[in-house]
């Protein structure tokens, strides 16, 4: 079994995903053999959170500590160097496919009540691909007793085809940034220009917020690029957060850019800014995607 387990492929004409057992993670994302999201081998983990999905909480959680129905909840430190919880609950898990065609797949998986996480939630992705590109549909279903606080976030690497990520620019829907130090938050979220950023030599790991529909839309646009074309991240306005991070050790490219989509900031859990809530037999959905342009 490779490390991610099965690969689920989906195509629909010349548009071709391929998306993990493990953690449900997008490997790979392609239209017409141009890539437009960096991949990673099938023997290897997921560099650096490549394509994982991060359910209930994306980003950090201070300490692994927050407060649920008045009492404190302590998650396992999976950042332990600096001594965070990191990205939710179920990156490393087997998710069971529910549903299957050629152009599309859904993944199932539970969170289920464990030391720091009160409350059990289904959740579903569904990943489909069509003429237009990428189409990823999140849904979390409270299957406990209680109302529960959560957010989700994914983890796509940006690739505008075969351009370097130094060559390329990012343009981001947002209107605020949020300073953080360690990766969390230092101080609140100060109001900005829609970002505009040149990649060549930019070291980020910035948390970005007040990301909104132009006049006239109704979804969340961030777009790269770069002189062999552009690619569009897409988001329900519910993914009103986004975590732009640049690593130079991407495998087999070196330099590479992150663009998550989140419900939330880092450390959300503790400061409330974003948090979704379902309550029991509740449901919610949103949906992000990725389209060449």
């Amino acid at each position: 079994m490779p490390p991610t387990g099965e690969q689920f492929e989906i195509r629909s004409g010349t548009a071709r995903a391929v998306v993990t057992e493990v953690g449900a993670g997008l490997r790979a994302f392609s239209v017409d053999d141009r890539p437009y999201v960096e991949t990673f081998d099938v023997d290897s983990r997921p560099p650096r959170g490549a394509g994982c999905v991060l359910v209930p909480w994306p980003n950090r959680t201070a300490r692994g500590q927050w407060l649920w129905d008045g009492g404190p909840q302590q998650l396992a430190l999976s950042e332990p160097a600096a001594g965070n919880a990191i990205h939710g609950l179920l990156r490393h898990t087997l998710y069971r496919p529910e549903e299957q065609s050629p152009d599309a797949v859904t993944l199932c998986a539970v969170v289920a009540p464990q030391p720091g996480w009160p409350v059990p939630l289904a959740t579903s992705v569904r990943y489909a691909v069509d003429a237009g590109g990428l189409t990823v549909t999140h849904a979390v279903t409270n299957v406990g007793t209680a109302a529960v606080p959560f957010g989700v976030g994914a983890h796509p690497y940006l690739r505008a085809g075969a351009a370097d990520t130094d060559d390329c620019t990012l343009h981001l829907a947002a209107t605020t940034a949020l300073p953080l130090g360690g990766g969390l938050p230092v101080a609140p979220a100060a109001p900005v220009p829609p970002p505009e950023i040149a990649l060549r030599g930019a070291e980020l790991d910035h948390a970005f917020g007040g990301c909104v529909p132009a006049d006239g839309d109704d979804l969340v646009r961030h777009r790269l690029s770069g002189p062999d074309g552009d690619v569009e991240l897409w988001a329900d306005p519910d993914f009103g957060w986004v975590q732009v991070f640049t690593p130079d050790d991407h495998p087999g490219r070196g330099r590479a850019v992150a663009v998550e989509p989140m419900t939330c900031p880092p450390d959300a859990l503790n400061s409330g800014t974003g948090l979704l809530v379902v309550g029991p037999g509740e449901t919610w959905t949103g949906r992000w995607g990725i389209s060449p342009r």
